[in-house]
């Protein structure tokens, strides 16, 4: 993940991007300018790291449920490419008014004790990680985003370093059977696959040439870096 990873909220047609800032005062200023310039950015008041970025997508989840009032929220990576229509559709298949939480979902998940993932028996005791979306890509109903704004608020909220796996114990706690858990195999966690929702770990010129095959009518993935 960059160093200045990105968050996407989308609503009705809308991206916006949040950041956390960066420890370069010079690429700070050029992220206001930005921010300034195209009104799609928002600069969270922290300075950005892997163990915060869950501090990121509260503020995601704030910003829809208190600001745009979004129907639905959408997090993914800077390394994502998704296919904004398609998801769309996925969407308008879950009935309207339902509370839902969709992505490509991990059931029984062991946490990693070795590795860059690793999580220690202090940080997270249990054997397996709740149901939760892989975060390259997922997407929640409103319902959700306010509860965790207002969870937030009380100081009820559980923060855990790994953002996904917070995701999928917030909607856990919020869930009494009413949430619908939407699992899709076409959001790509490690890479990509022909015809798929999202994929992930794309580099600026596959992005483009993903691009360039949707304008041809062609979900197709891109091996050139």
């Amino acid at each position: 993940m960059d160093v200045c990873s990105t968050k996407f909220i989308q609503y009705y047609g809308s991206v916006f991007c949040r950041l956390g800032q960066n420890g370069r005062r010079e690429v700070n200023e050029d992220l206001k300018k930005e921010a300034d310039f195209f009104g799609d950015i928002i600069i969270v008041p922290f300075v950005d790291s892997y163990d915060l970025v869950v501090l990121k997508t509260v503020a995601i989840c704030e910003y829809a449920a208190r600001v745009v009032s979004a129907k639905y929220v959408m997090k993914c990576d800077d390394d994502t490419f998704l296919r904004l229509d398609s998801v769309m559709a996925e969407i308008k298949k879950v009935p309207d008014g339902k509370s839902f939480y969709m992505g490509n979902m991990n059931y029984y998940h062991r946490p990693l004790r070795e590795g860059k993932w690793a999580v220690s028996y202090e940080e997270w005791p249990r054997d397996t990680y709740p149901t939760y979306a892989d975060g390259a890509g997922y997407i929640v109903s409103s319902d959700i985003a306010g509860f965790v704004a207002s969870e937030m608020e009380k100081g009820r909220l559980n923060l855990f370093k790994m953002e996904d796996v917070s995701v999928g114990m917030w909607v856990g706690q919020l869930d009494a059977g009413g949430v619908e858990y939407v699992h899709g195999a076409r959001f790509c966690q490690a890479g990509c696959a022909d015809d798929y929702l999202t994929a992930h770990y794309q580099s600026p010129g596959q992005m483009l040439c993903l691009w360039e095959n949707l304008r041809q009518g062609r979900p197709q993935c891109c091996n050139a870096r």
